[in-house]
């Protein structure tokens, strides 16, 4: 997917599209942790879709549920749930930051006669 050492870097519009791509599963992969979440609380804590999503949002945004667990299944789906949303952040970011820490990287090692 993305150019060796020797090779040129690909023109912006490459790039961007890269970069929109990486997006696009970034976005996917919260939208899917966020609709995960809304489930398990509307299952384990019986909670209309609002409030599910509302404590599934906060979770995965970092600041914690809204409505504290009153069933033991919902307290194990929170704890479980509170340590993957940790996970989410951290790989979403690292697919956002990919292409532009390779671009960074590939413009330093890259010479013009090297190919």
């Amino acid at each position: 997917m993305y150019e060796r050492r020797g090779t040129r870097p690909v023109p912006t519009r490459r790039f961007l599209r890269r970069l929109a791509l990486h997006l696009t599963v970034s976005t996917a992969l919260v939208l899917v942790s966020l609709l995960a979440g809304m489930a398990g609380y509307q299952h384990f804590e019986r909670l209309d879709g609002r409030d599910a999503f509302l404590n599934a949002a906060m979770l995965l945004g970092g600041m914690g549920p809204v409505d504290a667990p009153k069933t033991p299944g919902g307290k194990v789906f929170a704890g479980v749930y509170a340590l993957y949303c940790g996970l989410v952040l951290l790989v979403a970011v690292g697919i956002l930051a990919a292409p532009l820490l390779h671009r960074l990287l590939h413009h330093f090692h890259w010479t013009e006669g090297a190919e």
